[in-house]
């Protein structure tokens, strides 16, 4: 009996071995060197890139960045679809160089503004919470800047500002967390430090009225009588109805001498 299933499964696995063989035969490998032509190689990678098949168009436009001469006007286009399918299939560090060599090696074409914002997005994607290290997001913003600096007429300018606006309140919360952390371990001039980076580097973010309130109250504590004083004329022109800023601050002729909320 157990050599009958043994044998059972002996034949199971062989048709099994069969039919893969059967598959990889309807579905062949995808090599680029099949298309010696730059144009055929090229619109193959196209094809693939609109099937979803991320790894065959990585290949065919690899295959071309590698071989077309420098001037060729495929050459930026390879690239830039080089990225777009990095970025799709998640190697979004490859993705951000494939587009930052398009807007390097070719400033004057009109692919370099995408390929900016493109790569400032990829970057975006390997930082999404602020308490990861924010390399990844700094490099986001200076792509993303870049864009508004050289190509300041471009119709991507409002999808960079809006991209840049995110990042910018994602690094505000990193310092905005880092100073609240030390603050609650009364560890008030680390706390500082870290709130007037908010301010300073970053006021036009949600965490800069937190950190101004912060800020405040470790003023307050240490007795830093003039800063919390001259942070309440700031805070009472910046956020004149709000009742937390009114709470610390009064009536705006000096600093109010309340109790610190940490």
């Amino acid at each position: 009996m157990n050599r009958f299933v043994q044998y059972i499964r002996q034949l199971s696995s062989a048709r099994y071995l069969v039919f893969v063989v059967a598959l990889s035969a309807c579905h062949p490998e995808f090599d680029p060197k099949l298309y010696p032509q730059p144009e055929q190689l090229f619109a193959v990678g196209l094809k693939e890139y609109n099937l979803k098949h991320w790894e065959n168009a990585v290949q065919a436009f690899d295959q071309l960045t590698r071989f077309l001469p420098a001037r060729d006007p495929l050459l930026p286009l390879s690239y830039f679809y080089l990225g777009k399918a990095q970025d799709k299939g998640g190697d979004h560090l490859l993705a951000a160089q494939s587009f930052a060599h398009v807007a390097e090696s070719f400033p004057e074409d009109s692919l370099a503004p995408r390929a900016l914002l493109s790569g400032g997005q990829s970057y975006a994607a390997m930082w999404q919470k602020p308490q990861l290290t924010p390399e990844y997001g700094q490099f986001a913003l200076s792509t993303l800047q870049s864009l508004l600096a050289l190509y300041p007429d471009s119709p991507l300018v409002p999808a960079a500002q809006k991209e840049i606006a995110r990042i910018d309140g994602l690094l505000a919360e990193k310092d905005y967390e880092t100073g609240h952390h030390y603050l609650k371990r009364h560890a008030y001039d680390s706390a500082i430090i870290y709130f007037k980076d908010v301010l300073r580097l970053h006021p036009d973010t949600p965490a800069a009225r937190k950190a101004s309130l912060q800020l405040y109250d470790a003023y307050t504590v240490i007795k830093y009588t003039d800063d919390a004083r001259d942070l309440c004329q700031t805070m009472l022109k910046t956020y004149p109805h709000d009742q937390e800023v009114i709470a610390r601050c009064g009536s705006g002729s000096s600093a109010a001498a309340s109790t610190p909320h940490t």
